[in-house]
């Protein structure tokens, strides 16, 4: 029963990817003197539309990956996909002071994006996209950006329904 539970979490947990950004040995003052610890600047995905941007930080770099993980799993977005693999439409996020502008693109173009961004839209699952970072250039800051800029995008039919209006109509 217990090898059971086992496969199944291990199923499930083939399906995320993750990928570090960026580890930053960091410092606290304290009265004995300065205590080390590890920043660990994590991306989460599951190539299918789904993409988290997490922070972790711990005593060692392996606790601060995971950690990292785990909070990167909890601020999820969902990401409406075009079936070229693109986003619906141009958008831009903001995040600190980064700012990120993403525009779609055409079949085979790839992804035409930059550090922390490129890996936020690798692992949403978005293969045809020009994006640009604006602003900051703190990794930290330009993933959040663009997890906000993928955040706010809507579809055709979240359009259409809002307005009230049939899909068919949007175009006239």
């Amino acid at each position: 029963m217990a090898n059971r539970r086992k496969t199944k979490t291990k199923e499930k947990e083939t399906d995320w990817q993750e990928r570090v950004v960026q580890i930053r040995r960091v410092t606290k003052v304290v009265k004995g003197g300065k205590k080390l610890s590890f920043r660990a600047i994590v991306v989460v995905g599951n190539e299918k539309g789904q993409v988290g941007v997490g922070v972790g930080k711990a005593s060692d770099v392996i606790g601060a990956v995971r950690k990292g993980v785990a909070d990167g799993k909890k601020h999820l977005v969902e990401v409406p996909l075009t079936k070229a693999n693109s986003i619906p439409h141009p958008v831009n996020g903001a995040g600190g002071g980064a700012k990120v502008m993403m525009r779609p693109a055409a079949p085979g173009t790839g992804v035409i994006a930059g550090g922390a961004v490129r890996t936020v839209l690798e692992l949403a699952g978005v293969r045809n996209v020009l994006a640009k970072q604006l602003g900051s250039d703190n990794p930290l800051n330009n993933a959040r950006a663009a997890a906000n800029a993928l955040a706010s995008l809507r579809t055709f039919s979240e359009v259409a329904e809002e307005r009230g209006i049939p899909v068919e109509n949007l175009y006239a």
